[in-house]
């Protein structure tokens, strides 16, 4: 931690007891519509409130073709029992928070606790922020605002290379090209008996630089006991993947896992070729369950 907010106190003796609520605003993907979920209870799991009392979460949803209106601010007010001046202000806090949701372009606006203080004030203690990276264009000021010692090293290694990386819990690596294949692939590796450690696309240009670059990121994951490299050949050739998958190993050294390489598409057979040649320690595999049943046997033989 490099850095600590001090706040005022708000825990002081007044009229009314403090309170704390829950209060997000997300998109609806499937109503395709932005949506305010809140409780009374707040300052603890949300997941955990769904699960043991659901009765006490509400949901208003956003028509994108008026935005958000007073009497839904006030509505949520109502909900979550406040009255008097705590109400007013609530109202102002649910409008003030639904447009700098928009603002800003988030996929989330998480508060958690939304504090009623003894003075009747409603202030935000606690929040999460997901900015929409795809937005990120139109705030180049919140961009540089980004503090990158608050972030996982892989993780800023991963995006200064172009690859988009997700690390998981898992003991097998997986690189892939296409986020619909890199899906697929952990579906298999699970249905195998395995648990995928990354979710890592090497994206439509899977040379020789881009894969070593690939491999350098996801074996900074201590708990890979394997990696499986699964490519579609269609804008890029097999064989280039392949010569690509060769040239990385040689420039990295000593790879301490095995690696399985699935690559399927155009000159698939000379890729396979030139792995099947390269006297690395390498395996090639074509049926997509022949791959992930060779990564958990080699992790078994490890």
């Amino acid at each position: 931690m490099n850095k600590v907010l001090v706040a005022q106190d708000v825990y002081y003796p007044g009229a009314s007891p403090t309170k704390e609520f829950y209060m997000s605003v997300l998109l609806d993907r499937a109503k395709g519509r932005n949506t305010i979920i809140y409780s009374t209870e707040g300052g603890m799991d949300i997941e955990h409130v769904a699960e043991t009392t659901p009765e006490k979460i509400w949901k208003e949803e956003i028509d994108p073709r008026v935005g958000i209106q007073a009497f839904q601010a006030r509505k949520i007010a109502f909900n979550l029992g406040l009255s008097g001046n705590a109400f007013k202000e609530m109202v102002k806090f649910v409008m003030s928070l639904y447009k700098a949701y928009e603002g800003i372009d988030a996929s989330l606006f998480e508060i958690n606790p939304v504090l009623k203080t003894s003075d009747d004030k409603i202030i935000a203690v606690d929040s999460k922020v997901s900015f929409d990276d795809n937005g990120l264009f139109r705030h180049p000021d919140y961009e540089a605002m980004r503090d990158i010692t608050e972030e996982n090293p892989i993780d800023v290694e991963a995006r200064e290379a172009d690859l988009n990386y997700v690390q998981l819990d898992g003991n097998v690596g997986c690189m892939v090209n296409g986020a619909g294949l890199a899906m697929a692939t952990m579906d298999i590796i699970k249905l195998s008996g395995g648990e995928p450690a990354n979710f890592l696309d090497v994206g439509g240009t899977a040379n020789a630089e881009r894969v070593e670059k690939a491999f350098k990121i996801i074996l900074k994951d201590k708990k890979v006991k394997a990696i499986l490299v699964n490519i579609f050949g269609g804008i890029v050739r097999c064989d280039r993947v392949a010569q690509g998958v060769v040239d990385a190993y040689k420039n990295i050294g000593n790879i301490p896992v095995p690696i399985i390489v699935r690559l399927q598409g155009t000159n698939a057979e000379a890729a396979k070729k030139l792995i099947d040649e390269s006297g690395l320690k390498v395996y090639s595999a074509i049926e997509f369950h022949e791959a992930a049943s060779l990564v958990n046997k080699l992790i078994k033989e490890s």
